[in-house]
């Protein structure tokens, strides 16, 4: 009896003009009917790899990591300054698209943020360099500062303590170097609501009060305002 070989099965043609049709390894640029340009790696028909991307309403451009079609790794975005050069926007980690992990975004020339970024916003810790020179270094949540932190005006004075919702919030310390005194006490949205005021390196002081802070005379004034600066951080919970 004749020995029959079975015939090899093939993939219907579609599929097989699919394969050859998608865009796989490093390819030249590819644009898109909107405009946009990418130069850079594909897999599976989605940009993966390293590769640049030009919008063309905006005249942004993304040059790093990607990964199953979206920014994820590390990566620049820059915008046109209008002058055939371009602006540095944000430079650092990337996952799904948005901002993540540690990177640093320029709000202007003399403002940025460097830092932990979660899902687009700020979030863990990080340092904000704000336009009228003041510093902020500590924990923030959802783009808020949330958490402990120092605010650093520009003539040297500064709050440490406690944040949520980008206001004082909590226990805190501020320190008014100029004139040489400390008021430690209970924060709410940014008023200080009770704490007491010392004098702190008066006699170093650039600008110090004509006469020192008199001594509290108050029986036990320390636990009086304890019980108050508990009754108010009772009131944040």
């Amino acid at each position: 009896m004749p020995f029959l070989h079975k015939p090899k099965e093939r993939e219907p043609l579609w599929k097989e003009w699919d394969y050859l049709a998608q865009k796989k390894g490093v390819r030249h640029t590819v644009y898109s009917v909107n405009g946009n340009e990418f130069t850079g790696e594909w897999l599976d028909n989605k940009k993966d790899g390293k590769g640049t991307f030009k919008w063309k309403d905006t005249n942004k451009v993304y040059d790093g990591d990607w990964k199953k079609g979206k920014r994820s790794g590390f990566g620049t975005l820059t915008h046109s300054d209008g002058k055939g050069g371009f602006t540095k926007e944000y430079s650092g980690g990337w996952k799904n698209d948005l901002r993540h992990g540690y990177g640093t975004e320029f709000y202007s020339d003399l403002e940025f943020y460097e830092g932990e970024w979660y899902a687009g916003k700020r979030s863990g810790w990080g340092r904000m360099y704000y336009e009228d020179g003041t510093i902020y270094e500590g924990e923030w949540y959802d783009d808020q500062r949330s958490g402990q932190g120092m605010l650093r005006l520009t003539n040297e004075n500064r709050y440490e303590g406690s944040w949520k919702d980008g206001k004082k919030n909590g226990a805190g310390k501020f320190y008014y170097l100029d004139s040489g005194q400390v008021f430690e006490g209970v924060w709410k949205d940014d008023v200080p609501k009770c704490g007491t005021m010392k004098d702190f390196g008066r006699d170093n002081a650039p600008d110090p009060t004509q006469y020192p802070i008199p001594e509290i005379k108050l029986a036990n004034a320390e636990a009086v305002v304890a019980e108050a600066e508990d009754h108010f951080l009772q009131d944040q919970e």
